[in-house]
């Protein structure tokens, strides 16, 4: 084998090893090795109180926790029932369904 074998090798190799790493960076940064919906929190929704502070409804698992939220910690104010899916739930808008929400775990307190 001459010289200009063994680089051509060399090169060959080098570049096949470049495009399998463009090819995993382009699937880490695209998300198609992620499976499904595997998120296990879920922002249902939020409402502004002021200067930095917020009040929450998170989805985890099997419940939607009422978190109150500011810059300095978050406080689990009230735990939900499972939401009920939006096909079950007619014609309400988010807003409201937060509305009526917060002033039910409001109520409770």
């Amino acid at each position: 084998m001459s010289e200009a074998d063994v680089l051509r090798i060399i090169a060959s190799l080098v570049f096949i090893l470049m495009v399998i790493m463009a090819c995993a960076w382009a699937v880490r940064r695209s998300g198609l090795g992620r499976s499904g919906n595997s998120q296990a929190l879920r922002l249902v929704a939020s409402q502004s109180l002021g200067n930095r502070a917020w009040i929450t409804i998170v989805e985890v698992e099997d419940a939607r926790l009422v978190l109150g939220v500011t810059s300095q910690q978050v406080s689990l104010l009230h735990t939900l029932p499972p939401s009920v899916p939006v096909a079950d739930a007619p014609g309400q808008p988010d807003t409201s369904r937060f509305t009526a929400t917060l002033a039910r775990a409001l109520k409770r307190r």
